[in-house]
């Protein structure tokens, strides 16, 4: 049966009516399309690199987010003017992972006077003014690597060795946490002496690789050294490997990436590294609880754990590696 153009449009004009109410279901999200912002601090390190493809998994589950990640490039300066764009561009939430605390506060205070919620992810800003902080607790986490040095160094009350500190940033609350947490435990051992004043290795290889292998160069005896991050606490192990003093110092990084930390550990190059979890999904997550008006906590812990040679092989195992 042949159809007649009058009849095809009194068709296409009768589903014109019916389409909107047959296809009106409601669904899971509140808005058609979410935009959000995400400054992050670089996207070189591989904790970082980690950190986005985290976010970037979870923004995929979801049809109604768009996700605008930009990238700090290591500059407080970018990040700020990246987040001022946000706001300009009046998203509907913004996800930053400040790469210093003080300098991020006022952009983040701004942003929120404009009336988009903030969360802060990993590192801190010196302000109450945001919606919601994610990530692990470096006091924590420097506190477990602390106790665990004093095991390695002898146990509490007999602990002995020299300590090299590679620290991650001067300026950043997360590596001032990380060491007042180690120094909780060795500080209290007069065994323990440390060599170096603080050192800041940027959280990068190879400026660690610089700081430790200056350090070997003016220091016979070096027991151990702790890095504020497995890349930096492996490049000192290099330093030490091209210098031939490897096997006679311990080195103890923080991140627990399967395949950085964890092979290392397992390898025998790290004595242990404590995982730091990204909080990219959860972030993402969170931001989408607060766009739908639900109530969320100000702030969210993630938990640590201690990998050494013993469950490194049961992690990888479980990452396919």
């Amino acid at each position: 049966m042949s159809i007649t153009r009058r009849q095809l449009a009194k068709w296409a004009m009768a589903t014109a009516l019916i389409a909107p109410f047959a296809f009106n279901v409601p669904t899971a999200d509140a808005k058609d399309k979410y935009v959000i912002g995400f400054s992050q601090t670089t996207t070189v390190e591989p904790w970082r690199v980690q950190f986005n493809k985290d976010l970037e998994a979870e923004a995929k589950k979801h049809a109604n987010v768009e996700l605008l990640v930009a990238d700090g490039q290591d500059k407080t300066e970018k990040q700020v003017a990246d987040v001022e764009n946000f706001i300009r561009q009046e998203v509907d939430a913004i996800l930053i992972s400040p790469k210093e605390s003080a300098g991020l506060t006022g952009v983040v205070e701004k942003a929120m006077d404009a009336g988009i919620p903030v969360i802060v992810l990993d590192r801190n800003v010196d302000t109450d003014k945001f919606t919601q902080w994610i990530g692990g607790d470096n006091v924590v986490i420097g506190e477990a690597a602390g106790k665990y040095a004093v095991d390695l160094l002898g146990g509490k009350g007999k602990a002995k060795g020299t300590v090299v500190e590679i620290w991650g940033g001067l300026g950043t609350q997360a590596s001032h946490d990380r060491s007042n947490g180690f120094h909780k435990y060795t500080d209290a051992e007069p065994g323990i002496k440390y060599l170096l004043d603080k050192q800041s290795g940027d959280w990068k290889q190879d400026q660690a690789y610089n700081i430790m292998a200056t350090a070997l160069r003016n220091h016979e005896d070096i027991t151990m050294v702790y890095g504020h991050n497995d890349p930096m606490a492996y490049g000192a192990y290099l330093a030490a490997k091209d210098a031939g003093r490897e096997k006679n110092i311990l080195f103890i990084g923080v991140d627990g990436l399967p395949n950085e930390g964890v092979q290392w550990v397992n390898k025998g190059e790290l004595a242990a590294t404590f995982l730091y979890p990204t909080p990219g999904a959860e972030g993402l997550r969170q931001a989408l609880k607060v766009l739908a008006g639900e109530k969320v906590e100000k702030k969210i812990v993630l938990e640590t754990e201690a990998i050494t040679k013993e469950n490194a092989p049961a992690i990888l195992k479980a990452n396919g590696l």
